[in-house]
Order: structure tokens, then sequence, then C-alpha cells
């Protein structure tokens, strides 16, 4: 019998590489497509009379105008705005057709024309660059999933498993049921729309893996320890297949308590302690 406090204080704190703070390829690439329509827009830092100069810059080029929603860090080319007892959709595509009153009054409102014309930045590029890191920084949780899901692919590898052969990945249970001839909705509802990172083939014996790594809390960790939990047990009678699930971090901290008790539950939880003592191996 494994200790549950012994094995979770073998829980690692950060799984962080260098490509894991910020993808610079994908901001540089976000840049390049809005370079043109910045440069053009740069005209307005330090203008006398911006309503007018940004009145002739989307006339003379309406593309600029789907710059405006990244300049307060909006992703979306179509915004609604309350004004008072009006709603205004306002376009930022390349469109003729939009009202230029609505521009003025969306970079008036919303403060970009101060920002341009009183010179509080000196280039949009700049300015932009720092946006889309800040952006960034909400894709380091789709991150760290990648992180742990290549940590895992490499030991799986290590201890000789074969991509396509007797390993696979992201297999859902469609794809599962025509390459195993196994229907897991037979015998577990919660697997039955399940995408599984991993799964091992190893004799007659297959292996579906979940991982996952929390940085952080909340109530997401106490969904995923039910439901895994529930997958294990469902399945656990089934003489060629094992559910295992491995995971790690110190955003379970909150959730002890409801990790410990799928711990007690099921016999194939692991942490990336186990991982590297050997685990692929012991299959």
């Amino acid at each position: 019998m494994r200790d549950f406090n012994n094995w979770f204080s073998t829980f690692t704190d950060s799984i962080y590489t260098y490509s894991y703070f910020t993808d610079f390829k994908k901001i540089y690439k976000n840049l390049s497509n809005i370079k043109v329509e910045l440069n053009i827009l740069n005209s307005l830092i330090g203008s006398q009379d911006i309503e007018k100069d940004f009145q002739n810059i989307i006339k003379k080029y309406p593309e600029t105008t789907k710059c405006i929603p990244i300049l307060l860090a909006i992703r979306q080319k179509e915004i609604i705005v309350n004004d008072n007892t009006d709603r205004h959709l306002i376009n930022f595509t390349i469109s003729k057709n939009t009202d230029i009153k609505l521009y003025i009054k969306f970079m008036q409102e919303t403060g970009l024309f101060d920002l341009l014309s009183k010179s509080k930045i000196k280039s949009l590029q700049d300015y932009v660059t720092g946006i889309e890191v800040g952006l960034d920084s909400n894709a380091r949780k789709n991150r760290t999933g990648t992180v742990m899901e290549n940590i895992i692919e490499n030991y799986i590898q290590s201890a000789g498993y074969k991509k396509n052969d007797t390993y696979f990945t992201q297999i859902n249970t469609t794809d599962f049921n025509a390459e195993f001839g196994i229907n897991l909705s037979l015998y577990t509802k919660a697997a039955a729309n399940k995408k599984f990172d991993f799964v091992i083939k190893k004799d007659d014996k297959i292996f579906a893996i979940e991982v996952n790594f929390y940085n952080s809390q909340g109530s997401k960790l106490n969904e995923t320890a039910r439901s895994y939990k529930e997958i294990a047990i469902e399945t656990k009678d089934m003489k060629n297949f094992s559910f295992i699930w491995i995971t790690d971090g110190k955003g379970w901290l909150s959730s002890k308590n409801n990790l410990q008790d799928t711990f007690n539950s099921i016999n194939h939880l692991y942490n990336l302690k186990d991982v590297e003592n050997g685990l692929f191996k012991k299959l």
C-alpha cells in the first residue's frame, strides 16, 4: 500500500521550460499581419487635429480600422457598444459601409485619441507588441498542458514504445474502438466522449492515459478528480484495459482531500516522480 502523504510530498511546483513564458513567434506573426496599417496610424501620434487626421486616414486607408481593437487588447473584429440608450455594432473589418462617425466616437470615448494625440506612446508597433505579450499570458494554461504532455511522451519513448505502433496520442473513443476493438461506452459513461492524451498497447493490454499539471487552484481540479475516479472504477474489471491518471502540481494543495479520495479508490494514479522512477517500463 502506498502512503498518500508521502506520495503527495513528492509533487513538484514547476515544469516550466523557457518556451512556456511567451510565444514570441506567434506575437511577431500577429504583428506582421498589421505592420503596414500600424505604420499608417503612427502618423496620428502627436496630431494637433486628430479627429480630422483620423478621418482622412480612414477614408484613404479603410483597412487601418482592423488595427483598432488590438489597441485596446481586444481580438474581436466586431464590437457592440452601449451608448446611453443606444447600442452600436461597430465592424472593424475592411468595410466602407460603417459610419465613420462611429469610429471617431469610439476612438474618443475609449481614450485612444488622447493616447495618440498627447504622444503618450512613441510607436504603435512597440505598443501593440506589449499588448500581444500581455494577451499571450492567457495561453500559458494551454502551454502547461502541452509541456506536461511532452514530458510524459519523452518518458514513454524512452521506455521503448513507438508512436503510432505501440503508443498513440489524442485518441477519442471512436478511434479507440476502431483501433483496439474495445467499445468503452459499454463500460463507462464518463469516457463516452473522452479523448485520451496517450494510449499504450503492451502485448494484449491497453493502457489509456490522461495527464495534467496544475499550477493554480480551482474547482476544475475537483471535477477532474471525480471524473477520472469514475472512469477508473467503472473499467476496473476489464481484463485487457487499464485507465492511468498522471497528475502533478502545487495547485492540488487546495483540493488535497479530493485527490486523496481518488488515490484511495483507484489503482493507477501517479505523479511525475513515479514516471521518473520508471513507471512505463514497469507496465
